[in-house]
């Protein structure tokens, strides 16, 4: 003779299928945790490094402030910069990285966009984009006194800034983004003659780089 199992009722087979479905849960969190511990340890295992940022060069082609009356700035500039990845098993995506100059903490042109690139493992790229206040440059009262100042001391510093988002791809794994922050200082001395910042002949109200030929590091934050 057979025996039928008795659940307990309908009540002690809503019990099992709770039970079942916890088991589920936990399974599911624990494969989860799994996955997070493993890219964790692969992470920390390569140790991916900031992009290195380097200043080449900063062309001023013209750099004019409008009477006191009116503070419009006027500027044109070609900067070119450098950038290393020295990971040797991480590759950097750069996504929608803007470019543009700050004077004091003022920006001085509009942003320039670079164009979106891989950078493979330890693979360089240089960006030469110009930089333009076009019209939408007004320079406060108190930035075109001091801009006049130090021209006239004869040494102007002009910070070129990116600002951007990076992705880091490891194997087929590519990450979300990371805020990419960089400060180009570039030092330059003012005369009557024509330069430009790292020694590519230039012109425009005799802005001379300081020291020549020389490329200078920037600051990155990621």
């Amino acid at each position: 003779m057979s025996v039928i199992k008795d659940c307990g009722g309908h009540k002690g087979c809503e019990c099992e299928e709770k039970k079942l479905r916890r088991k589920v849960v936990w399974a599911v969190v624990a494969l989860l945790l799994l996955t997070v511990f493993v890219v964790l340890v692969v992470w920390v295992a390569l140790r991916p490094h900031k992009p290195r940022f380097y200043l080449q060069d900063l062309s001023v082609l013209c750099l004019n402030v409008t009477p006191p009356a009116s503070t419009y700035l006027f500027t044109t500039m070609q900067a070119t910069v450098a950038a290393r990845n020295d990971n040797g098993r991480v590759g950097v995506y750069y996504d929608k990285v803007d470019v543009y100059a700050q004077y004091k903490g003022a920006a001085i042109t509009v942003p320039t966009q670079l164009p979106v690139e891989y950078q493979g493992h330890y693979d360089q790229s240089v960006w030469s984009p110009f930089l333009q206040s076009l019209d939408h440059v007004v320079l406060p009262p108190y930035l075109a006194v001091a801009l006049a100042q130090d021209e006239t001391a004869g040494y102007v510093l002009i910070d070129i800034r990116l600002d951007g988002w990076v992705r880091w791809k490891v194997g087929t794994w590519i990450s979300g983004h990371y805020h990419l922050q960089v400060n180009c200082p570039a030092l330059l001395t003012v005369n009557d003659g024509k330069g430009s910042y790292g020694g590519t002949t230039g012109g425009g109200d005799g802005y001379f780089p300081l020291p020549p030929g020389q490329a200078a590091a920037c600051s990155v934050d990621v």
